[in-house]
């Protein structure tokens, strides 16, 4: 239907809504990419050298750049930590896919949080931040914490399907306890084999009746 406004015709109903246009994101500029790299990079050491709660004046003077340049990339920690993990999380999101398909849905499903384990305790101070993540979705690290939690539903609910985790267990509780292990491995660097033993406790727990 149209009607008339000062002389021009206007199309009111459906049809009248236009569609909103996306806004454009503007790619990066050279000098601006190379900062960005310099600083994932040195954040990336700094971290591993000195755990997650390392000086970003420190990651900044490393990477040549001021502080305010830091934070015109990364307007705080989690994000600098959520971009600096990103690679690794992706390797983790794929490693899921591969076990989407494993003979033995429980085994695929321990594998994996094994996995994260081991990723977790690269870096001082990330198994607390992944903990903390995962109750605020708004959080910088929740790029890294929500796909990490939708890949392992995946597999918590394959393995429940068959009957080899108790129906009752949920991913968030699951991925807390395997955050929690990660803090406790790290804080017992002497003991190697903390893990697998935390790891089987908790197997023995997330079994279902008849397994």
């Amino acid at each position: 239907m149209a009607t008339e406004t000062a002389g021009q015709p206007q199309t009111t109903g459906p049809a009248a809504t236009a569609p909103a246009r996306t806004p454009e994101v503007r790619p990066m500029r050279a000098d601006a990419r190379r900062n960005y790299e310099r600083l994932l990079t040195e954040a990336r050491t700094a971290f591993t050298e000195h755990g997650t709660d390392t000086s970003l004046e420190d990651i900044a003077r490393r990477a040549g750049v001021g502080i305010g340049t830091l934070y015109r990339h990364f307007p705080n920690r989690t994000a600098l930590m959520g971009a600096v993990f990103q690679g690794e999380v992706d390797a983790l999101l794929t490693h899921a896919r591969e076990l989407a398909d494993a003979p033995q849905p429980c085994a695929a499903l321990v594998e994996w949080l094994r996995a994260i384990i081991t990723h977790a305790t690269t870096y001082r101070g990330l198994s607390r931040a992944l903990m903390t993540a995962s109750a605020d979705d708004s959080s910088g690290m929740a790029r890294c914490s929500v796909p990490m939690r939708e890949a392992g539903g995946a597999l918590l609910t394959r393995a429940q399907q068959a009957g080899a985790v108790r129906l009752d267990v949920s991913i968030s509780d699951l991925m807390q306890l395997t955050n929690g292990i990660a803090l406790a491995v790290e804080e017992s660097p002497d003991d190697p084999k903390l893990a697998d033993r935390l790891l089987t406790l908790t197997l023995r727990g997330l079994k279902g009746d008849n397994h």
